[in-house]
């Protein structure tokens, strides 16, 4: 089952990095001018979306939920890079240069998911997609939590963390919802 999840999550970041290269093709790297918080707004922004829905159980804009997923996964990788990039001041980036740094991001964070994929036992596929939403919505809060907090924690982890989480608990989302219209 553990290959099975290897080759589910490399074809939904597959998807999100066509995306990501497309729309760097598109506006380049404007998202350089966003300080973490406010990717962290863009995040919650997406998930609050996608929670409404749910709740609702109707929309109005034909945005599908999906994308919405995957634009988690890209903005939680665009923190990651911003916060690999240090104080850099560099705006403009080609895509030649955003490739690595996107595919280290990933790379850590599949990383991570083999790791608690193998202490969990996959416990993720028996979840609601509706309750991966909350937990991405209550890792976001914690994020917040931390930026207000000027970065300091006492026993948790930072946001590096938070955002794989988040990455994880996306593809995840995605992986199960294409299953259930397969």
């Amino acid at each position: 089952m553990i290959d099975k999840t290897a080759s589910e999550y490399k074809q939904v970041i597959s998807t999100c990095k066509t995306l990501f290269s497309k729309k760097t093709q598109d506006y380049g790297t404007a998202w350089r001018i966003l300080r973490l918080p406010s990717i962290t707004d863009q995040i919650f922004i997406k998930a609050q979306r996608i929670r409404s829905i749910q709740d609702k159980g109707s929309q109005r804009v034909e945005d599908p939920i999906k994308d919405e997923f995957i634009g988690i996964i890209n903005y939680c990788l665009i923190a990651m890079v911003q916060i690999s990039l240090g104080n850099s001041k560099e705006m403009e980036m080609t895509w030649g240069e955003l490739e690595p740094l996107y595919d280290q991001a990933v790379e850590e964070t599949f990383n991570l998911l083999q790791n608690k994929n193998h202490d969990y036992g996959e416990a993720w596929r028996d979840m609601r997609v509706s309750s991966i939403t909350d937990i991405i919505l209550m890792k976001l809060l914690r994020v917040k939590q931390i930026e207000d907090n000027s970065g300091k924690t006492l026993v948790s982890e930072g946001v590096k963390a938070n955002y794989q989480d988040m990455i994880n608990y996306a593809v995840f989302a995605l992986i199960k919802l294409n299953e259930k219209n397969n």
